[in-house]
């Protein structure tokens, strides 16, 4: 491998197999950044994480971009986690908090250390689901249930008390839960109100913020979805909750993101984004300057 410089580091821009599943802003981004890094003088190129045929120790360090169907292929990612580890590849992220964020079940685990975080209970595989104990435990209309290995909304639903939709849902979830644990939440107004704030760090430092706000009527913000991203400069109190949850639970790591909602005064944790998360670098050339500087500190030998 070569000596870590600042003009001749040999990376890897990990991708997926672009299946048409996540359209939008996230290609895009990854086309402007590997650009910006290559105009930086970096020898990057993009990698297919399941490509078998690629030779991933010939890289300084392979970077975790946008490996987005890690969750529709997880046991086979983790596989090839082993491999890097095996192979002594440098992974940023770093692959034991790239394991250990791949599933959601780390919130309870932020939670237990004394972090705010949505009210989550876990579902366990081969349990049964009922949806109206929920109802009642937080007093709310409305319960979100997600896969603890998930991403994008997949396999995402939303419950609303009194529905006829609850009983055809309900057997689809304990369907489901034959094969994989989920989490329920209760559905947080805030979304519809104040929106999902996302705190983007690079080496652990602080780059910029965006909220996001689902369309009118429904309860996902992701831009594929109709979801509007729109930048922001957040309370104090929000970021240092934020900056708190990547010291502790994010440390080495090139980029974090953390979503979370602002509840009358209280930052709540929704998810930590350590493995491929969307981080909105627009066209802001000094957000991509923020990244790059980053890149540079944490690949210096000095």
């Amino acid at each position: 491998m070569h000596q870590l410089g600042t003009d001749i580091l040999k990376l890897a821009l990990v991708t997926y197999e672009d299946e048409g599943k996540y359209p939008g802003e996230g290609a895009k981004e990854d086309t402007r950044l590997i650009r910006y890094l290559q105009q930086r003088g970096l020898d990057v190129k993009f990698e297919i994480w399941t490509r078998k045929e690629v030779n991933w120790q010939q890289y300084d360090a392979i970077i975790l971009k946008s490996p987005w169907d890690y969750f529709d292929k997880i046991e086979l990612f983790r596989k090839w986690l082993d491999i890097l580890d095996q192979e002594n590849v440098r992974v940023l992220n770093p692959t034991p908090v790239v394991r250990w964020n791949t599933d959601k079940r780390y919130l309870l685990e932020v939670e237990e250390l004394g972090y705010a975080i949505v009210p989550t209970i876990l579902l366990e595989m081969n349990t049964t689901f009922e949806a109206a104990p929920y109802f009642k435990t937080w007093e709310t209309n409305s319960i979100i249930l997600k896969p603890v290995v998930s991403g994008g909304a997949k396999n995402t639903f939303q419950l609303t008390r009194n529905s006829t939709s609850i009983a055809p849902i309900e057997k689809k979830i304990n369907k489901l839960l034959q094969e994989e644990a989920f989490l329920v939440q209760p559905f947080m107004p805030e979304i519809q109100t104040d929106g999902e704030w996302s705190f983007l760090f690079f080496n652990g430092q602080f780059s910029h913020c965006i909220r996001k706000v689902p369309r009118e009527g429904d309860f996902r913000v992701q831009h594929y979805f109709g979801g509007a991203i729109i930048s922001a400069e957040p309370p104090l109190f929000l970021l240092h909750s934020a900056q708190q949850l990547v010291n502790n639970f994010a440390r080495g790591c090139l980029y974090a993101r953390v979503d979370g909602l602002n509840q009358n005064g209280t930052f709540r944790l929704m998810e930590l984004e350590l493995i491929e998360p969307l981080l909105y670098l627009q066209d802001n050339e000094k957000l991509y300057q923020n990244y790059y500087q980053a890149l540079r500190q944490m690949l210096s030998p000095n």
